[in-house]
């Protein structure tokens, strides 16, 4: 499969070096071979084999930006970004590697301590720990100040109680970092993030509902509720009690970051598959792509996705140079979030009628790409975030 990129004539920017073109090339012959034609299976089950995590592991597609002594391949987010756009374009966009990867996994770099990246990396690399991160509660969605589950320390143990929802790879993951309140009095100064091994608590830990979505079948989201699960005080991320919101808050760019990159990928898929659509149907005698509406509406949608890409791209860049800011991250997320969205629509569009029936890829891109405004802090948030710098 070629890279739907290259339907827009660009060049490749800077960062698009030989290796990370070449673990493309190798995460989409991985996804195309072994993950795609099991997918809808993983749609109809509502979640992904593990098996197939341990492959993905094997193939060298988890961790590929954590450094070589902790099992990871010693990428960049350029190399996280080749995966999740190659998750992507061959349409399996539902199989949560790319959260684990780079969301999940730096936090623990980034935070944890020397024995904890020695513990849990390497069983992240290897797909042996499934990652999640369990921010949203049913009364506290963007707002993270609102987090009502506590972390009660007594000796050498912390507590655990409160609910989480909208839980991402939920019913798998058996490593969750925990947004909780160490210290409720303090509000944001009071939040730490406690890491639980589900498979080392002793009781108390319980999966709630695998939720029923409107798209992203595949991908196990679920509720998750603490019910005194007590755990090691060694598994807080970070020296401190009190660090977790601003550990957030660093993390959170480049989190909306990859909701750009996926926002992209399905953006180049969509258009390839209606490009190839219209120039195969026909109606009043001639090919779909004949009709000057057609060609009126595809010169749009190639336009804006090859700004989409050129923003993309550029955002990737600072990225690597010195770290998104927040301020580009929010832009990033939730225009590239918008326009995929429209583009998809437009693009389901141009089918007709087969662009409804489930049997047709931009059906499925048509579900799977809503979410995309809701999670990682919705449109409207960024938003406001954007506008204090103004």
């Amino acid at each position: 499969m070629s890279n739907p990129a290259a339907i827009l004539g660009l060049p490749k920017p800077q960062w698009a070096r030989d290796d990370v073109e070449m673990l493309y090339d190798m995460s989409v012959r991985f996804l195309g071979e072994e993950i795609a034609p099991h997918y809808d299976r993983f749609e109809k089950n509502e979640i992904v084999d593990k098996d197939a995590w341990r492959k993905a592991g094997a193939a060298g597609l988890l961790c590929a930006s954590m450094p070589e002594e902790y099992g990871g391949a010693g990428g960049t987010y350029a190399h996280e970004s080749a995966i999740a756009e190659a998750i992507g374009h061959v349409g399996v966009d539902g199989f949560g590697i790319a959260l684990h990867n780079a969301i999940v996994a730096p936090y623990i770099l980034h935070y944890g301590s020397e024995e904890q990246k020695q513990r849990w990396l390497p069983r992240m690399a290897t797909g042996e720990l499934i990652g999640a991160i369990a921010m949203t509660e049913p009364g506290a969605g963007s707002d993270l100040q609102g987090v009502k589950t506590t972390a009660q320390k007594t000796g050498n143990q912390y507590t655990l109680n409160g609910s989480k929802t909208f839980i991402t790879n939920g019913q798998n993951a058996n490593l969750i970092i925990v947004v909780a309140k160490t210290d409720p009095s303090q509000g944001a100064k009071g939040t730490s993030l406690i890491v639980v091994e589900t498979d080392e608590v002793e009781s108390g830990f319980e999966r709630g509902r695998n939720l029923d979505k409107v798209g992203l079948k595949a991908n196990d989201t679920s509720e998750l509720f603490f019910n005194d699960v007590r755990v090691p005080t060694s598994n807080l991320l970070g020296a401190d009690e009190g660090q977790g919101f601003i550990q957030l808050m660093q993390q959170l760019g480049q989190e909306r970051l990859l909701i750009g990159a996926q926002s992209i990928a399905m953006i180049e898929r969509a258009l390839t598959v209606t490009i190839d659509y219209v120039k195969e149907r026909k109606a009043f005698g001639k090919a779909i792509l004949d009709f000057q509406n057609t060609q009126f509406k595809l010169a749009e949608l190639k336009t804006e996705a090859t700004v989409g890409r050129v923003f993309y791209n550029d955002c990737v860049q600072r990225h690597i140079d010195s770290g998104i800011d927040a301020t580009t991250a929010s832009m990033a997320k939730y225009w590239l979030s918008d326009l995929q969205c429209k583009i998809v629509d437009e693009c389901l569009q141009l089918h007709g009628g087969y662009g409804y029936m489930n049997e047709y890829p931009i059906a499925r891109m048509f579900r799977d790409a809503r979410v995309q405004r809701i999670y990682g802090g919705t449109n409207e948030i960024m938003k406001l975030l954007i506008a204090r710098s103004l």
